[in-house]
């Protein structure tokens, strides 16, 4: 919170201010998490203003029962989110069954594209957080066209699939999902790169603690985690856990928390890779992405992500027609 000095001179604290673009599944349940989290005022802007001021009203009239404050608005005006301190965007079409992340490429580049220079207007201080598919060509459409610094763009990617890892192991061992501690690298899609060698449950390598082959099937099931949600729900994709993965972000940055995730975050030199959003580990706190963290790689690790990188690559070059 910030302190800001009232009319009588006594002082009041001023809310941060938070705006989800997206009131579907993915907007309209981050923006649940946010409000239960007291991590500020929330607007919620859609293109269809009644589904956004519904579920902003919704929210809102659940705020007694579950003990939070906070205004929450819903709009499809630009003009409500001005001096936004973060900016969430989440638009785009969702995934469909046997739909790839990159066929999505083309159209929600151009809804990217379009959001982020209407909201940049409006709230040029903000850190933008990109949820949207293809995740780490979007962030780099959203830092592109904002031509804010690196620090303030950030994608989402690697801690939802961190976060998908982690419950999968806690699945297989039976243990608390809070004993696991891991992350997974690269891009955010088929490419991804869980690393064993820094996965832990309670201190323990998880490679002391279950067989190879379901190691790498878990592996597996982490890649393929949003698709399998994709083809049971049929007419959309998973919004639980990227929103609570977004919820996560955000509360390091509010809280200046100096946390470490997986996230996209712009690499110019860390790693090798150059002008290039791939999933780091980032040092998440007020100032957005304050520092990429160099772990040391082996050799197979470091081969999996130059894969992943040059999967993201060929999506940006395609992108830079777009836009």
């Amino acid at each position: 919170m910030i302190p800001a000095r009232a009319n009588g001179g006594s002082i009041r604290m001023k809310r941060n201010k938070i705006t989800v673009i997206g009131a579907g599944n993915v907007g309209g349940t981050t923006a649940q998490r946010l409000a239960e989290k007291e991590l500020g005022d929330v607007v919620l802007l859609d293109v269809y203003p009644d589904v956004a001021k519904g579920k902003a009203l919704d929210l809102a009239e659940s705020g007694p029962v579950y003990g939070y404050d906070g205004q929450i608005i819903g709009t499809d005006r630009y003009e409500e989110i001005r001096d936004s301190d973060i900016v969430i965007i989440t638009s785009g079409l969702p995934r469909k069954p046997g739909m790839s992340r990159d066929e999505l490429l083309s159209t929600n580049a151009g809804v990217v594209k379009s959001v982020t220079a209407q909201a940049v207007k409006s709230a040029p201080n903000a850190i933008l957080i990109v949820v949207s598919n293809p995740l780490d060509a979007m962030t780099y459409v959203a830092y592109k066209v904002s031509r804010f610094p690196k620090q303030r763009v950030i994608g989402m990617a690697g801690a939802l699939d961190s976060a998908r890892f982690r419950a999968f192991i806690a699945m297989e061992l039976s243990v608390s999902v809070e004993n696991i501690q891991t992350l997974v690298l690269g891009g955010h899609g088929d490419t991804m790169v869980p690393l064993v060698r820094y996965t832990t449950v309670a201190g323990v390598p998880v490679a002391d603690l279950m067989p190879k082959d379901r190691l790498e099937a878990i592996i597996q099931k982490t890649r393929d985690g949003g698709a399998d949600i994709v083809k049971l729900l049929k007419t959309g994709s998973a919004y639980y856990a990227p929103s609570a993965a977004v919820t996560e972000m955000v509360e390091a940055i509010v809280r200046d928390k100096k946390k470490i995730l997986p996230c996209a975050a712009l690499c110019q030199g860390e790693y090798g890779f150059h002008d290039l959003f791939l999933g780091v580990p980032v040092k998440v706190g007020g100032g957005g992405v304050e520092e990429i963290l160099e772990i040391k790689l082996a050799p197979e690790e470091m081969a999996g992500l130059k894969k992943s990188a040059e999967a993201v690559s060929e999506l940006c070059r395609a992108v830079d027609k777009m836009i």
